[in-house]
Formats: C-alpha cells, structure tokens, sequence
C-alpha cells in the first residue's frame, strides 16, 4: 500500500510539473521545488510583494530527484541557461501525457535553444513573480501564456500592449512590467503612448481600456531607479497627466538584479 501511495503522489507530481512547464515555457529546478512543493494560499491574504519565493532544501532535492526521473523517461528536455543554471522544458513525450489528459501542449525545444543572458534574466525575473503570486493565492498569467495569447487580453494585448505578468484577485487586476535602464527607442516611445492611454482611461474609468469587470489595482515596474527617474521625467515631458495615474503606477527597484550577467 505504501509503495503504491507513493507512486500516486509521484504521478501527482510528475503531471503538475508538465503543466507547470506548459504554463511558463521552461523552469529551473528551484522554481519547480517552490511550485511544486511547497504550499499555495487558496486565495491572498494581503497584496502582492512581488519578491521571489526562496525554495526550502527539502524542495529542492524532491525536484532534483522528480526531474532526473522525468528526464530519464523522455517527459522533459534538459539544457544548461547562461548562468549555469539547468532549466526544464517539455519533451514531446510530456506533451503528448499533457494532449491526453485535454491540455493543448506542445514540446518546449524551441523554448530552449539558444537565447541572450538579457532575455534570460527578464524571464527569470518574470517567472520569479509569476510563482511567488501563484502561491500567495493570485490567480496569474505568465509571460509565456501572455505571448501566446492564453490571456485575457489575447494576442493584441490590452490597447496594443502585453504585460510580462498580470495579477489577478477578485475583480483587481497587477500589470506587471519587467524593464531595464536600457530599452529599445522603438518599444520606450510605445511604453509612453500607452501610459498616456491608461492615464487618460483612468480619469474616467476604473477598468482597464477594453476589458469588462475588472479594475486596475497597479501597474507595476520591476525596475532600476534610473529607469524609474527617466520615465518620470519622460512621462511629464511628454504631457502625460501623472497625478491621474497616482497611485496606480508602482515601482519595485530592489527586489531584483536587473543587469545581465556579465562574463570575462
């Protein structure tokens, strides 16, 4: 009997880790110990903090264990990230157990090839974020779900845009934005236009542009304090009424090393 709870638990596990990895495209092994193992509020019992969850030792090894087991049988990919992390993908083999339970999944190979030390940190960042929220209690929607569409803004985002978490509780809802000090020209102007959008929405309206029945709660930067200044700054050149936004637009400055890591 005990052999036999164990490999339930064990199949319980291996098919929450699969949807785990559908949901954010890759993890690292301590991410999938805090998801995994370590115990989700049913609902928030206060706001959102926004900082990472630290994995507990005993997590860490029952992920270490679950994952060689996983890799073994061909259910997940394995690769090395720029940090020398190991991160986790789907295999086709974990897919197809995810297509026959009725979740629309596809391998992750493509999610883990090669990709820049920048681009690697924002989405650790992200997914940091994303799980530290899942377990408080929030209902969340990850960065690989947000770019997929799986979301409730879709592909075309909400006035044009995409957040890189979004939060929900009740009828509130946390954008969240992970950006550097150093942005695209292209993509910064974009930020600002949109700003001015939601700033404009807020003085008439709670909801955000297009969407029934929710309300912004904050739009969040997980940023520098020098990305915080300028786009202060910015914002007022650019005439975009700020006091409108208020409290609505957040900065986190210290939660994170927002700088790629860098190699001699």
């Amino acid at each position: 009997m005990a052999k036999l709870d164990g490999r339930l638990t064990a199949n319980r596990n291996e098919a929450r880790v699969l949807r785990a990895l559908h949901r954010f495209g890759w993890l690292r092994t301590r991410d999938i110990a805090v998801l995994i193992w370590q115990r989700w509020l049913n609902r928030p019992t206060d706001g959102p903090t926004f900082a990472r969850v630290v994995a507990s030792a005993s997590g860490i090894r029952m992920a270490q264990r679950t994952m060689r087991r996983m890799h073994e049988r061909r259910l997940v990919l394995r690769a090395m990230a720029p940090d020398g992390s190991v991160i986790y993908a789907l295999a086709e083999g974990g897919a197809r157990r995810l297509r026959d339970a009725g979740v629309t999944a596809v391998s992750g190979k493509d999610a883990v090839r090669d990709f820049s030390a920048a681009y690697y940190r924002h989405r650790v960042i992200a997914n940091e974020v994303a799980i530290g929220a899942i377990v408080a209690g929030y209902r969340v929607s990850t960065e690989r779900e947000i770019a997929q569409g799986r979301w409730l803004g879709g592909l075309d985002g909400i006035a044009g845009k995409r957040a890189d978490v979004v939060l929900l509780s009740g009828r509130a809802i946390w954008w969240v934005e992970v950006e550097r000090s150093r942005k695209n020209a292209s993509d910064y102007r974009k930020l600002l236009t949109w700003l001015k959008i939601v700033a404009d929405d807020l003085s008439i309206t709670t909801r955000p542009y297009g969407v029934d029945g929710l309300r912004w709660q904050a739009i969040v930067f997980i940023c520098t304090a020098a990305f915080r200044d300028r786009l202060r700054r910015d914002l007022q050149a650019a005439g975009v009424p700020v006091d409108a936004l208020g409290a609505t637009l957040r900065f986190e400055t210290s939660l994170y090393k927002l700088q790629a890591m860098q190699f001699a």
